[in-house]
């Protein structure tokens, strides 16, 4: 539902299941003991869909970027690393953020030059709206 709702909102979904990509986090880089060898797992059990990682700083982006997977996510990064991230991937793979955006951050993010931004805020926090319909007996 929350997925249709970004759609009916204007928003793009650019990940519908865990069918669209190998995405690797950080379990799965202590799992198999570094981000080269989840990416070569991943590359190996998940022949021929897109593999995304996800970094938590600077060090991890260089191990990632040194793999060239299709994607690198960078998870609660400040505006300064993000800049630094921007600079040191140079357009050779696409950067998407996560982690701790809200509406309000986002042009400030954008701004740093990153591909794509995940904003867990649109359909984090949302209220349903109580309603109901009630028929009239004639």
């Amino acid at each position: 539902a929350q997925k249709y709702a970004v759609r009916a909102g204007g928003g793009c979904n650019h990940r519908l299941g865990l069918y669209d990509a190998a995405m690797i986090k950080e379990n799965h880089v202590l799992a198999a003991g570094s981000i080269a060898a989840a990416i070569a797992a991943a590359r190996n059990s998940a022949q021929g869909l897109p593999i995304i990682v996800e970094v938590e700083s600077l060090d991890e982006l260089a191990q990632a970027l040194a793999c060239m997977p299709q994607r690198i996510v960078l998870d609660n990064f400040t505006l300064a690393d993000m800049r630094s991230a921007v600079a040191q991937v140079a357009g050779r793979v696409p950067i998407e953020v996560s982690g701790g955006i809200t509406l309000d951050t986002a042009r400030a993010i954008a701004d740093t030059g990153v591909d794509f931004i995940s904003v867990g805020a649109i359909t984090k926090h949302v209220r349903a709206i109580d309603f109901s319909l009630r028929l009239d007996t004639p």
